[in-house]
């Protein structure tokens, strides 16, 4: 079985900083892509960023500018350096990983963490 892990969500106020971690462990093969999505009150999950393994990056616009992503593939973990916070990034962050498992020969992208909430006040 595959795990995700995340840590480093918190409560914060507007203009603070924070790095959420994700770490994934278990049968691994080979991991393609991993990213973080989020999802505030109320609305649906969109994805902040993510990062393929030659280390090539996606950020939404919304945090273009102040989110980082990074990735130590040595570690199959993810990184996201959030600064200059605002109300508006309130949410659940979640890390997916776009990987293959040892014994099975497909990729898949359904591999998410439990979640890590960051709450962001004005």
């Amino acid at each position: 079985q595959v795990q995700l892990v995340e840590s480093g969500g918190g409560l914060v106020q507007a203009g603070a900083s924070l790095t959420l971690s994700c770490a994934a462990s278990g049968s691994i093969l080979s991991i393609r892509s991993m990213g973080w999505y989020r999802q505030g009150p109320g609305k649906q999950r969109e994805l902040v960023a993510d990062i393929i393994s030659g280390g090539s990056t996606h950020i939404a616009d919304s945090v273009k500018g102040r989110f980082t992503i990074s990735r130590d593939n040595a570690k199959n973990a993810v990184y996201l350096q959030m600064n200059n916070l605002k109300p508006e990034d309130t949410g659940v962050y979640y890390c997916n990983a776009d990987l293959r498992e040892r014994d099975r020969a497909y990729w898949g992208r359904d591999y998410w963490g439990q979640g890590t909430q960051v709450t962001v006040s004005s």
